[in-house]
């Protein structure tokens, strides 16, 4: 049976992907782990860093996730193609004004500020972050099933619900 692997966890990775930081997933036990590339870095590193105690823990999580074959690295930033996202909403208004606004708000430099404030004017936030779940769900669940792993769509891991008490 293929590991099960938290669909909103991916989700939050990738949303947070950024250029200083990559995330990974566990094939065996299907956790997620982001670390930083300044940690990944030093766990390449051959003699011990001198760092902190709060940061010797991210290190060793790093070393563990470059030692070993079961962890995967996530789409990064790069890969997900939000630009591509962005469009893909616009175009799909129905609205004819408000999908040229956000059409246009995507031309030249500062698209993504001008997109997000094109949003907020048309009151289409809400909109915006449902579709650009939804488009992060289904690279989650396709590069799942490309590295055949099994979604979960529940929302926490077994191990962090706790009984309720009566």
């Amino acid at each position: 049976m293929a590991t099960a692997v938290l669909i909103q966890e991916i989700v939050e990775a990738i949303d947070f992907a950024s250029d200083e930081m990559s995330s990974f997933v566990n094939t065996a036990s299907g956790q997620v782990r982001t670390v930083t590339h300044e940690e990944l870095a030093l766990a390449e590193e051959e003699q011990e860093p001198d760092v902190p105690d709060w940061q010797r823990q991210a290190i060793d999580e790093a070393k563990e996730v470059i030692d070993s074959d079961e962890w995967v690295e996530l789409p990064s930033k790069v890969d997900i193609h939000e630009w591509q996202i962005m469009d893909e909403f616009a175009q799909g208004l129905s609205d004819l004004p408000a999908r040229a606004d956000l059409r246009n708000s995507l031309r030249g430099q500062g698209a993504f500020r001008h997109f997000k404030a094109t949003l907020r004017r048309l009151g289409l936030e809400d909109a915006w972050f449902q579709h650009k779940r939804k488009a992060l769900e289904d690279i989650a669940r396709s590069w799942l099933a490309d590295h055949g792993l099994q979604p979960d769509e529940s929302t926490k891991r077994p191990s962090e619900s706790r009984p309720t008490s009566r």
